[in-house]
C-alpha cells in the first residue's frame, strides 16, 4: 500500500485535499484524523505538519508527500521534488529597515539575519560566499529588527503590508519562489504506485489548465481554424452531414478560450462550445 504524507493544516492543506479529491482519492472528513486508509486505491494518507513532511519522506518512512518547495529545501532532507502542483505560491525575500544601505545579498556580510527558514537562508548565503549570523524564529519575524534581535530578516512576502507596517522594505533578488510540490526520497527506484499517483495529479493539473473546444467550420477554412486550435498533438476533424462543413474538437488553454472563440468566429466558425475537462491522461 502506498504511504503518502499530506499537510494537516495551513495554506497547503485545503488545496492539497481538493486536488487529491479531484484525482479520485478518498479524503478525511474530520480534521482530527491523522491517518486515513483508502483501500479502493491502495493508499494510506498520513496528515502531518507541513514542515515535517520532507523529513519523513526523506527518511524513507513514507513513499511520497506534498509540501512546500521552501520547506523541502529548508529541511535539507534526503527528499527531492518530482512534480510542481501550482498552488500555495509564495516568494521568499530579504527585508531591511527603510533607509539602511544594503541592496543585495553581498551587502549582508557580517550582519544578523532573523528567519524561520535557517537552512534555506544559510544555503543561499553560502552560495554567494556571504558570512552572516542567522537566528531562527518561529513567528513574528517582522519584529526582530525593532526588538534588536537582527539587522535584517528573511521571510515569505505576499503583499508586503506586514513589512511596511513594521518599517521594512524588501531588497535584492528573491531567495526562492516557492509553491506546493510532490516529493519522494532521493534515488528511489521505480514504483508503479508512485507513477500512478503522479499521473493522476498531472491529469488534474491538465484538466485545470485546459478546456475542450468544439466548433463547426467550412472545410476550406480548416487550415486557418487549426492554426488557432492546434491542440496538444492534433485536433479531431470530422465531416458534417451538411456538405462542405466539418466539426473540429481540440484542447485549448482555459485562459485563452474567450480570445480563441472570438478569433474562430471572425473566420466563420459557428456552434462554438467550450467544455470543462474533469479528468485526463496524456
Amino acid at each position: 500500500m502506498l504511504r503518502i504524507a499530506v499537510p494537516n493544516k495551513g495554506s497547503l492543506s485545503g488545496p492539497a485535499a481538493e486536488m487529491l479529491h479531484e484525482a479520485g482519492y478518498r479524503q478525511r472528513k474530520d480534521a482530527k484524523e491523522l491517518v486515513l486508509v483508502d483501500p479502493d486505491n491502495q493508499v494510506e494518507f498520513f496528515f502531518l505538519r507541513p514542515r515535517d513532511i520532507a523529513v519523513y519522506v526523506g527518511s524513507g518512512r513514507l513513499d511520497v508527500g506534498i509540501t512546500g518547495r521552501d520547506l523541502l529545501l529548508d529541511s535539507a532532507s534526503n527528499a527531492e521534488e518530482v512534480l510542481a502542483l501550482g498552488f500555495a505560491g509564495s516568494t521568499f525575500r530579504f527585508a531591511k529597515p527603510v533607509g539602511v544601505d544594503v541592496d543585495d545579498v553581498k551587502g549582508l556580510d557580517g550582519m544578523r539575519i532573523a528567519t524561520s527558514y535557517t537552512g534555506l537562508v544559510e544555503q543561499h548565503l553560502a552560495e554567494h560566499g556571504v558570512k552572516a549570523t542567522v537566528t531562527k524564529l518561529d513567528g513574528a519575524v517582522e519584529t526582530a529588527v525593532q526588538l534588536g534581535v537582527a539587522d535584517v530578516i528573511a521571510d515569505v512576502v505576499e503583499t508586503g503590508t506586514s513589512l511596511r507596517n513594521a518599517g521594512l522594505e524588501v531588497f535584492g533578488e528573491p531567495i526562492l519562489i516557492s509553491d506546493a510540490v510532490v516529493i519522494r526520497p532521493k534515488g528511489a527506484g521505480e514504483d508503479p504506485g508512485v507513477d500512478q499517483f503522479l499521473r493522476r495529479l498531472q491529469g488534474v493539473l491538465v484538466a485545470r489548465r485546459y478546456v475542450l473546444m468544439d466548433y463547426d467550420i467550412r472545410a476550406e477554412k480548416v487550415g486557418d481554424a487549426v492554426a488557432l486550435t492546434p491542440g496538444l498533438e492534433s485536433p479531431t476533424v470530422s465531416p458534417l452531414h451538411t456538405e462542405g462543413w466539418v466539426a473540429v474538437r481540440s484542447m485549448v488553454l482555459r485562459k485563452e478560450a474567450q480570445r480563441i472563440m472570438d478569433d474562430l468566429w471572425a473566420i466563420g466558425a459557428r456552434a462554438i462550445l467550450v467544455t470543462n475537462i474533469h479528468a485526463c491522461r496524456l
